[in-house]
């Protein structure tokens, strides 16, 4: 096994942010990539102008790439926001105004994976309050993504770089996982086990696959230290990419990391050019 069996996509808004948005899936396929995946591009309109989302659908499309993964909103990503579904007030309104939005713009693509992050605690709110408002929302969110077939997944993020978002362990998002499912009864919130995240909170990786990946949804990953291209820190990608294979993850395996000091272009020589088209 090893890399060249996985299904790779690449996150445009980590990776070619060095070009305009419209130009990143031209970019991503003349890297060799026919498949992408996007946090939500307009970090402060839930819900952007028709005219936008017609444009990043026709830059998608006439690259020739297919679009695999959508966040929803949440709030200022990257920067000091983890997410907004847990906030109370405008960014829980603006959460729940841009669901339809994101999950219409992705249908139109054929996309069905939605990231909905969860949100940093509030100073002043009651966490339960947080958690019960969080629920709610992915309930709706949900729901929704149900009415296409899709998933909803649940990401945990690491305590050193996200020190206020409380899912930042497996077993917290597993547990948000669950009790989404178990309210909605439609089984579609699945776990998206980021490497690099469950890395840095200093998890037993393997045993997190062992234990998980049966309620796995997506993956990602990148390299630790320094959440760069796999071979530029000490996980062994290879390795747990290929546990989780046998382990039944046949799904998409994202490309989050940085590029570092040079061109996106030339953060990819850890994968050969013929193993980098979807299959």
């Amino acid at each position: 096994m090893g890399f060249a069996d996985q299904r790779f996509n690449v996150n445009l808004s980590i990776l070619f942010t060095e070009l305009p948005l419209l130009e990143r899936p031209a970019a991503a396929a003349a890297a060799g990539f026919t498949a992408v995946e996007l946090w939500w591009p307009w970090v402060d309109a839930p819900t952007p102008e028709q005219s936008a989302l017609d444009a990043l659908k026709k830059a998608i499309e006439d690259a020739g790439v297919r679009l695999t993964g959508l966040n929803f909103y949440a709030g200022q990503l990257p920067g000091p926001d983890r997410g907004a579904l847990s906030i109370p007030g405008e960014e829980s309104e603006r959460f729940r105004a841009n669901i339809d939005v994101a999950i219409g713009f992705a249908d139109s693509l054929g996309c069905t994976a939605f990231n909905a992050l969860y949100g940093n605690r509030v100073e002043g709110v009651d966490p339960a309050e947080q958690d019960a408002l969080a629920l709610e929302n992915l309930v709706l969110a949900a729901r929704a993504v149900g009415r296409i077939g899709g998933t909803l997944l649940i990401e945990a993020l690491n305590k050193p770089e996200s020190p206020l978002c409380p899912l930042v362990s497996a077993p917290a998002a597993i547990e948000v996982v669950d009790k989404v499912n178990a309210a909605t009864g439609l089984g579609n919130a699945k776990f998206l086990m980021d490497l690099y995240h469950l890395s840095m909170n200093g998890e037993d990786l393997p045993a997190v696959i062992e234990r998980y990946a049966a309620k796995t949804g997506h993956v990602q990953i990148a390299d630790n230290p320094g959440r760069g291209a796999p071979g530029t820190g000490s996980l062994p990608l290879e390795e747990l990419l290929d546990q989780l294979r046998k382990a039944g993850y046949d799904g998409w395996v994202g490309l989050e990391y940085k590029p570092g000091d040079r061109p996106s272009t030339e953060a990819f020589d850890w994968l050969p050019a013929e193993a980098r088209a979807a299959r």
